[in-house]
């Protein structure tokens, strides 16, 4: 029998990565593929309890290559792309926009030019609910998949741009896709420089944790492997050509969530550090999944269990983010592959 080929890319990332081990693992008839260009935020060493699994492949490339993605794609003959590779940390897209915009929209490009020239059974680009810009603070409102696209930030035009090239895509040449936007995901293996994990790790070393504005900016928190179930659905069942949200009805404030993960690990609120505000900042996210759990999907996580769960993993695994932290990750690379991809 032959294997089923699926393309993770961003498979060293956060989100990407916890979906590459969800595949791999549930998946022994399919062969999965991480492609991801290592940047700073890509980590290899996640992947070390899989990394010598027969249906598990690392590749080494840049979405916005054109040249080495065609090559990838000729020799392959993916089956499915599951696309997660992006520039995502706002911040980052403040102070430098160009390089959301090469990552984000003209890689998104390549990696469609590509699939329709394969014909993939499927693309599925994950996306996220910033595309929608911000929502006031009635909790009645929510987005749905068919609010107008209003992104704030450089980092949430970026993907709106990328979210509509894959429905052109689909539109003008018939190539099989679906869009999902997600709420903000939380869980084991997040780099450290996000909400959580900074708080987190900077709470653990007594220091003090940096709030923006008066924390009371609100998201919806969704766990990481709840959003690997669901990509899982889409790519299998998802209507052709269709956008789902995924939200797990978890709504908090920025400083609610700090003030839990606090008091969870016993430290004073005397940490917490409020900063100037970021520039642009939404007010609050919150995602209507109905039509996703309408095709069978739903969280198994609500916040408390799933914040407990997470801090757990960040006691149990102060290696990992620690090496993270200082930079030593980045040589995993050099040390374990680099000699197989010479071979």
């Amino acid at each position: 029998m032959v294997k089923k080929k699926v393309l993770v890319t961003g498979g060293a990332g956060f989100i990407g990565g916890n979906f590459v081990q969800y595949m791999v693992k549930k998946y022994p008839q399919y062969d999965i593929y991480n492609l991801d260009l290592l940047t700073y935020a890509g980590d290899l060493t996640k992947h070390k309890e899989i990394e010598n699994e027969e249906n598990y492949h690392f590749l080494k490339a840049d979405i916005a290559d054109r040249d080495a993605i065609f090559a990838l794609f000729e020799t392959e003959k993916f089956d499915y792309v599951t696309h997660f590779a992006a520039e995502s940390h706002v911040d980052r897209s403040i102070t430098d926009p160009g390089i959301f915009v090469k990552t984000n929209v003209l890689g998104t490009q390549v990696l469609l030019d590509a699939s329709k020239k394969i014909g993939v059974t499927k693309f599925v680009h994950v996306s996220t609910d910033e595309v929608y810009g911000e929502l006031d603070f009635d909790p009645t409102t929510f987005f749905t998949e068919e609010t107008p696209l209003e992104p704030n930030s450089p980092y949430s035009a970026s993907k709106a741009s990328s979210d509509l090239l894959v429905r052109a895509y689909h539109e003008t040449y018939g190539l099989p896709m679906n869009i999902t936007r997600c709420s903000n995901n939380y869980g084991p293996y997040h780099f450290p420089e996000k909400l959580i994990p900074l708080t987190i790790s900077r709470v653990l070393n007594e220091e003090k944790v940096p709030v923006y504005g008066d924390g009371k900016n609100i998201r919806d928190w969704l766990h990481v492997i709840d959003h690997c179930a669901a990509i899982d659905l889409v790519l299998h069942e998802g209507v052709n050509g269709e956008v789902y949200n995924v939200g797990g009805h978890n709504e908090r404030t920025n400083l609610e969530v700090v003030k839990t993960i606090m008091s969870t690990l016993g430290r004073s609120e005397d940490l917490i550090e409020f900063v100037a505000d970021r520039l642009g900042h939404d007010k609050r996210y919150a995602i209507d999944p109905t039509k996703l759990e309408q095709l069978g999907w739903k969280p198994t996580y609500n916040f408390e269990k799933g914040i407990a769960q997470t801090i757990q993993w960040y006691l149990d695994n102060k290696d990992w983010w620690e090496q993270i932290i200082s930079g030593e990750y980045q040589k995993y690379f050099e040390k374990q592959y680099t000699s197989k991809l010479q071979s």
